[in-house]
C-alpha cells in the first residue's frame, strides 16, 4: 500500500496541472434602444470572443427571426458582417445553447458559468469580447470590449454603442 503513494501522488498532481484556468463567472448586460423610426424591426445580435488576432475563441449567442417559414430569417445573418466573415458562414444553424429569437428594446441578459459552456475551456490569455447589431431598415453597430480571461477578481467593464446598441456591460465574479 505505501509503495502506491509515491506513484500516485505525482499523477494527481499532473492531473491538477493540467486543468483549466480558475473559472468566473461571466455576465453581459446589452442595451438594445428603442428607435423612434417609422419601420422598427428587432436587430439580429451576435455575442461572441475573440483573440487578438481576431480568430474567433467563442460564440456566446446569436439573437436573429427564427421564425420565419423555410429558415429566411437565418440568410439575413450575414448582415451581422464581422461575425459572419469570423465565423457564422461556418455555422450550420441553430446551435443548441446559443442562437435563439430576436430580442425587444431594453437591457437583455447573458449569463455564462465559467466552468461551464464555451468558457469552460477558454485558455487564459487576451480577448475582446465583440458585440454586433444589424437591423432591418436600419443602420449596423460593432461594440468592443477588451477583457483578460481569466479576470483578476470582481469587475465591470463597460462601452456604449451609438445607433443600434446601447451600453454594453460586462461584469465578472469569480
Amino acid at each position: 500500500m505505501r509503495a502506491l503513494v509515491p506513484v500516485l501522488l505525482p499523477a494527481a498532481l499532473s492531473g491538477l496541472m493540467s486543468m483549466p484556468a480558475v473559472a468566473a463567472d461571466m455576465n453581459v448586460k446589452i442595451e438594445i434602444p428603442r428607435l423612434n423610426v417609422a419601420e422598427y424591426h428587432r436587430p439580429y445580435v451576435a455575442v461572441w470572443l475573440e483573440r487578438p488576432d481576431q480568430s474567433v475563441a467563442a460564440t456566446l449567442a446569436v439573437w436573429y427571426d427564427v421564425k420565419k417559414k423555410d429558415k429566411e430569417g437565418e440568410k439575413w445573418l450575414k448582415d451581422l458582417r464581422q461575425w459572419w466573415r469570423r465565423t457564422g458562414r461556418e455555422l450550420q444553424m441553430p446551435v443548441d445553447g446559443v442562437s435563439g429569437a430576436t430580442r425587444a428594446a431594453g437591457e437583455q441578459q447573458l449569463a455564462f458559468v465559467g466552468d461551464k459552456g464555451p468558457l469552460a475551456s477558454l485558455p487564459a490569455g487576451d480577448y475582446i469580447l465583440m458585440v454586433e447589431a444589424a437591423r432591418e431598415v436600419g443602420g449596423r453597430e460593432v461594440v468592443k470590449l477588451p477583457i483578460q480571461w481569466p479576470p483578476k477578481g470582481v469587475q465591470s467593464i463597460k462601452g456604449k454603442g451609438e445607433s443600434e446598441l446601447g451600453a454594453i456591460t460586462l461584469d465578472f465574479k469569480p
